[in-house]
This record gives C-alpha cells, structure tokens and sequence, in this order.
C-alpha cells in the first residue's frame, strides 16, 4: 500500500501516520522523492480498509500496489534510483564499470589490472575472493587475503572495489574491505542471506538467477529492500536456455523491461552472459544502446592461465578499445563514462 503525503504535511503529521502503519501490523518504509513524499506499508492483509489511512491528516491518498514486488515497483518510487558511494553514481547520466578479473590470483596481477581499469576511466575494481564454483576442486579463491589485496589495488588508483559474498558467515569480513557486496545467480534465491544483507549499509548488486524470470529477480531485491537496505542494483547475467553456441542467453530486452517495472539501476554483465571473449564487445554495446546504466567485464592480461572464467575475459588492449567504442554509444543515448 502507497500513502501518498500532502506537500503541506509537517514531521508530525508524518510521525503520526507512521505510527497508526505500525500499530496496524505494517512495515514502513519512507521515500522522498523530486515532486512528492510517500510511505510505503508493507504487509499481507487484503482486507484492510484504506479509508482508516486516508482520513489522517497529511494523507493526500492512498492506493495498493498490484506488483508482488512492492518497494522495488515504480509504484512505490517515481524517480530512478541513484545510488551514491563517495564520489560515484550508480544509475544517474554517467554510465558506470566494473571491470576486473574474476578471480584474485596475486598482487602483482589485481594491481595490474587495476592500473588498467583506472586508466580507461572505470571507477569500480571487480575480483573474486571466494569463487563458487562447479567442481569442488576448481579454485574457490584466496579468501581474506585477497580481499585485502583487493582494498589495496583499489585505493592506490582511486577506485571503488566490488566482491562477491556467498555465505552469511562472509559478510562481516567482506564489508571490511569492499564498497559494494555482489550476489552472485547461484544465491539469487538464498532468503537467508538475503535479509542478512538486507541489514547491512553497503550496496548489494544482485544478480539475476540461472534460470530466474524478471518477477523472480525482482521479489527477490524486495528481501533486501524490506530488511532495510535500499541501496539495490540489479545485474543482468544471462540466462540458462536451450541454447550451446554461448555459455549462457543474454536477455538484453530485461534492461528496459526492469528500467520500466522497477526504479532500481540495471547493470549488464557481458561476460559471464555469452562466457567467450570474442562475444563480448558487442553485447556490450548492445546493452550501453537498451540503457543499462553500467557493464561489468572482466579482464585479465593472460587468460589462457586464468585459475577461473579465463575464455570469457578480454586482454587489456581489448578492453581499452572496447571502452571507447561505448563512449560514443554512451553519447548517443545522453549517458558518459
């Protein structure tokens, strides 16, 4: 349920809105945005009479949301979202990167290639510290410490540094160390870590499931959401389909379909999406061109001994080119890097 407020509304009358929400077994949840500020009331009682909100005063109206999910819908929330971490945007006009390996293998390979994502202009260092994995015996990464050589890559040039989290038991030591938790497709679906995550401060980027349709994706930001944490971006990673030539089926028509149905900001990750290098340049200009408001690549200057995804990942001479091809992508549509 949306409790739209008058624009004459004091604190008080705000206060005391909230209060009869909470009496009445709602969770509330406040946004502000350019033209109105409304409530959020969110809790499972079909019959409850609107009328005993819409009399208060303040309340300028009152309706229900139809989407399952209510906190990521635009009917809870007009504008796009835009998520500030330090000096960078995430969803505004500047189209944001990520860009690292997928596994940390050294310090002599993070600091490498954080060099080389500074110099293209990316403001996020992306790399994996703990790897969920297929088989048992592939590597699962080199924990802690390459969280820790991950801070310090991303510090010395002045980046913002990304990981993933696969376990409630990470997060504490993951949050030390990085700006923004990712969730991977495998935990789409894990509620638990869900809510844990939905308690913390940072962002978390969460990643669309194998085989996971746009609602479930989205109910599944709304765990996040409604545990407290509103700084959400969603990831677009490809999908698990019939098809063998890729690794996986990239659903470039989900970014303008979440951008429309959902204020929260679409990433597209390129590279686990088609899993071969070669594919990736142009589906990242595919999803610069459907309005993704920032890529993840991966990148790595020898992939043939990659410890992880190394077939997906493009040499740096191949993605400093690539970046400025999006550049003019990215004007064409209002957007920079």
């Amino acid at each position: 349920m949306v409790i739209i407020l008058k624009n004459n509304a004091t604190q008080e009358n705000i206060d005391n809105i909230k209060n009869h929400l909470i009496d009445f077994g709602f969770q509330v949840h406040e946004s502000k945005g350019v033209q109105k500020t409304i409530l959020g009331a969110i809790g499972v009682q079909p019959d409850f009479d609107t009328r005993k909100i819409r009399i208060l005063e303040g309340v300028a109206d009152v309706y229900r949301i139809t989407a399952p999910f209510k906190l990521a819908s635009r009917d809870f929330k007009e504008e796009n979202t835009i998520i500030k971490i330090k000096d960078v945007e995430i969803g505004g006009s500047k189209l944001v990167l990520m860009s690292g390996p997928c596994s940390i293998e050294s310090e002599e390979q993070i600091f490498r290639l954080a060099e080389t994502v500074a110099k293209s202009g990316a403001r996020i260092l992306r790399g994996g510290a703990f790897k969920p994995r297929t088989s048992p015996y592939s590597f699962q990464g080199m924990g802690e410490v390459g969280l820790k050589l991950l801070r310090a890559a991303a510090d010395k040039f002045n980046l913002l540094a990304i990981t993933e989290v696969m376990q409630i038991s990470q997060i504490e030591v993951i949050e030390k160390y990085t700006d923004i938790f990712q969730l991977g497709a495998r935990n789409m679906q894990n509620f638990a870590l869900l809510k844990e995550l939905g308690q913390t401060k940072k962002p978390v980027m969460l990643k669309r499931g194998l085989s996971a349709t746009i609602e479930e994706w989205l109910m599944s930001a709304e765990y996040i959401l409604a545990s407290g944490n509103p700084n959400v971006i969603l990831c677009e990673r490809g999908i698990r389909t019939f098809e063998t030539y890729t690794r996986n089926t990239f659903d470039l028509s989900a970014i303008p379909v979440v951008h429309k149905k959902s204020h929260l900001p679409v990433i597209a990750d390129p590279s686990h999406a088609t899993g071969i290098n070669d594919q990736v340049p142009p589906m990242a200009r595919a999803a610069v061109a459907a309005g993704a408001d920032g890529l993840m690549i991966e990148i790595h200057y020898d992939p043939e001994h990659a410890l992880s995804d190394g077939p997906q990942a493009l040499l740096p001479e191949q993605y400093l080119e690539l970046v400025e091809e999006l550049r003019v992508i990215a004007r064409a549509i209002r957007k920079d890097i």
